[in-house]
């Protein structure tokens, strides 16, 4: 890092930090600190939500997916292209939410349950959900270690700190500093100046690599140069993959239906906006969002991927190897001679590997294989692009510590704590008491991320811990809003059915190695009973789940025990829903429809939805989510996500997947029609959405700001609930409609 890339990375932030602070005077209520005050505009939700959503985890995550599996098991998820159409284009989901005015998804669970469940519920979203979050500040600051060649200890009152340890605190601290001054409207704020800096940074990164790795000439003969059934290209060739295969894309695919609404880790942006048409169009607006970023993720994985195998760099991978074996090897068991200016030779190297024990060299695995590509694009990346992809990493970062902070905070304050409370809190103490469990969740963080070894994939152990709350909750959610017999019942049998299975496999994958194998492998009859089990169940399924009994992993990887999860949970909530339920519950009450409707949550001027025809025309209009509240430009962003999704990227998949079935394809055309959709295509699109995203971003963030200083809080609004009704509803609520205890 020279100077000039420094800069880069340091002139941003200062400004981002100076716009947070003039956030502060806006936070008067328990709803602005939550939500934002429920003001925000669609652009302002699609590019803050966006930022928010990548994280500097999820680019490592890629980068891990990209690097071992490539482009080949990318292409069989476009499957999901109809499905995702209908869940943008009518707002599956989010929209009745919004409706509901919940500010935590436990408010909506004690509006449709109990208040008995809500607390039951924010108990597993809150372990789950701080647990899958501890591992974000590791990875951050062991990523800047890596990439910015630091020490992996530096010597402090006479003892050795980990540096990742000392770059969690700096950035951590940062982080409750940000959501502590204003809350969701400093988030949301600072999130969405990140992301419209982030526009043109991410496109001068694809141009650079675009230019540095020749695709005909590197990348391309570098993807296909692999094994038998482990195809970086062609979809067809890719039966050997274990945890990145076709199995791990259709749950994939179930997963975003199922658990739509469900992760909290976004919560604040989910009540944000002004209305729940905002609210909906901003998840249409977030189908151009994505631009260059998706792509550069990709494309760094890819030239990563080339730098270390194409013969061109052959003398400067096997050196970038053996520094990273070194560097990972001293982050786990630093010794003298690791900074003794010692000669580090493979050998030198493989003998160290030799010698660590079975739960440090899955250790040594996982560091090597998340730091990998940091280590690589460190090494080929020159001067100004170095500080541009550096800033950018930094950017996601911290805004994904802000958001997931204030969410599972909130959580706590929201779902723990307040509905145990008789007499509610008075607006400054609430916003005192979110303050402090947000920071405790930072404290939490650090020393989960200090002390705990992941030992798996990134998406795997996002896949095992989320399950912890996601395989119960998809069912409640979706049953909740959508179904009139879903019962309290049910949702407890749903619940403790998903979480029970799941912590069953979380603890399979910690202590496998250490305890459970051992333990087996004492009775030669029990080891034969387990392991005839589970391969006498995965043998019908064969090829795409391969489950197999070995002294190093738990046979079950996360996104399996997360399919698992879902389909029990599904079948308990259904079964046991109609077998309690004594009279259908009234949705329209909750979704303030009808005669429970709040002129508030529609725009001046707009008349009531009307039902559609019955005719082929309303069924379109039913498909594409457009209602009495659309204007011509709403409908013109439908149409265009339409005809671009099912007519360009649907549309061209179906028809190679048919010609490919019928006449397969070699490999060289594989790789041109991925140089074709993944790099010219996005390329395309992804300068149209920098113009239009950064201009649309700055005009939106302006709006909301000028609705906030006009904007009349109720002190009400704080979350609670009062008879299965939200609190400042009780006034517009009809007195016989509301339900007895």
């Amino acid at each position: 890092m020279t100077w000039i890339d420094w800069l880069i990375v340091v002139f941003p932030m200062m400004i981002v930090m100076y716009i947070g602070m003039r956030t502060r005077r806006y936070v008067k209520s328990v709803a602005d600190f939550l939500a934002a005050g429920r003001v925000a505009g669609r652009y302002v939700v699609a590019v803050a939500s966006g930022e928010a959503g990548m994280g500097l985890i999820s680019a490592v995550a890629m980068f891990e997916l990209y690097y071992n599996s490539g482009f080949a098991i990318s292409f069989w998820s476009q499957l999901s292209i109809p499905i995702g159409l209908l869940i943008v284009l009518t707002g599956f989901a989010i929209y009745r939410y919004r409706e509901s005015r919940a500010m935590t998804m436990g408010q909506f669970f004690e509006i449709r349950y109990s208040k008995s469940f809500r607390i039951f519920a924010a108990i597993l979203q809150s372990i789950s959900g701080i647990i899958n979050y501890a591992l974000f500040p590791a990875v951050g600051a062991r990523f800047l270690v890596y990439f910015l060649d630091l020490p992996t200890h530096v010597a402090f009152l006479g003892m050795s700190w980990p540096t990742f340890g000392l770059l969690m605190a700096g950035f951590l601290s940062l982080a409750v500093i940000i959501v502590c001054m204003g809350g969701q409207i400093t988030i949301m704020t600072t999130d969405c100046v990140l992301g419209i800096l982030s526009y043109p940074l991410y496109m001068v990164v694809v141009i650079a690599i675009i230019l540095m790795f020749p695709w005909f000439d590197q990348m391309a003969p570098s993807l296909m140069d692999r094994p038998v059934g482990e195809s970086m290209l062609d979809p067809y060739d890719i039966h050997n993959l274990r945890d990145f295969n076709l199995f791990f894309v259709l749950v994939g695919i179930m997963g975003s239906v199922y658990s739509r609404m469900s992760w909290a880790g976004t919560s604040g942006y989910n009540a944000a906006a002004a209305t729940p048409h905002e609210q909906k169009m901003g998840t249409i607006l977030g189908t151009w969002r994505a631009g260059f970023s998706t792509l550069m993720i990709i494309l760094l994985a890819v030239a990563a991927y080339t730098y270390m195998h194409h013969a061109a760099y052959g003398d400067q991978a096997a050196a970038t190897d053996i520094h990273l074996s070194w560097k990972a090897l001293n982050d786990i068991q630093p010794q003298s001679d690791y900074a003794s200016g010692i000669e580090v030779t493979q050998a030198l190297v493989d003998e160290r590997v030799t010698a660590l024990d079975a739960k440090d060299t899955q250790l040594y695995n996982t560091i090597y294989d998340q730091m990998l590509v940091p280590v690589a694009l460190r090494d080929l990346l020159p001067m100004g692009v170095t500080g541009i992809f550096c800033a950018l990493m930094i950017f996601l970062m911290l805004s994904t510590d802000t958001t997931y902070m204030h969410s599972w905070g909130s959580i706590i304050v929201q779902d723990l704590i307040l509905p145990f409370r008789k007499k509610p809190f008075a607006p400054r103490q609430q916003l005192w008491l979110l303050r402090t469990c947000i920071t405790g969740v930072a404290i939490f963080a650090f020393f989960f991320s200090m002390y705990f070894g992941q030992v798996t994939y990134i998406l795997m152990f996002f896949a095992l811990t989320g399950s912890i709350w996601l395989g119960g909750a998809g069912a409640v959610i979706l049953g909740g809003l959508y179904w009139k017999k879903g019962t309290t019942a049910g949702a407890w049998a749903a619940m403790m059915t998903g979480s029970g299975l799941a912590v069953c496999g979380f603890l399979g994958q910690q202590y496998w190695a250490d305890w459970i194998y051992p333990m087996l492998a004492q009775s030669t009859t029990a080891l034969q009973w387990v392991t005839w089990g589970v391969e006498g169940i995965s043998s019908p399924f064969e090829p795409i789940i391969k489950w197999r009994i070995t002294p190093e992993a738990f046979p079950i990887n996360g996104q399996e025990v997360y399919f698992l999860t879902m389909v029990l949970s599904i079948t308990a909530y259904v079964v046991v829903s109609l077998l309690t339920l004594r009279e259908n519950y009234n949705l329209d009450r909750m979704l303030h429809r009808g005669k429970y409707r709040r002129e508030s949550d529609r725009a001046p001027g707009q008349p009531l939805p009307a039902r559609p025809p019955r005719s082929l025309r309303g069924a379109l209009k039913v498909l594409l989510g457009i209602d009495d509240q659309f204007t011509r430009g709403d409908k013109f962003l439908s149409w265009s996500v339409l005809i671009y999704t099912l007519g360009w990227s649907f549309g061209s998949w179906l028809v190679v997947l048919i010609w490919s079935t019928v006449s397969p394809w070699p490999l060289a055309w594989w790789a041109n029609w991925f140089l074709l959709t993944n790099i010219i295509v996005a390329s395309a699109i992804g300068v149209v959405s920098t113009v239009w995203f950064f201009i649309g971003g700055i005009w939106d963030l302006n709006r909301m700001f000028k609705r906030l200083a006009v904007e009349e809080r109720d002190i009400l609004d704080d979350g609670r609930v009062l008879g299965h009704v939200n609190a400042d509803d009780l006034g517009g609520i009809v007195e016989t409609d509301l339900p007895r205890e």
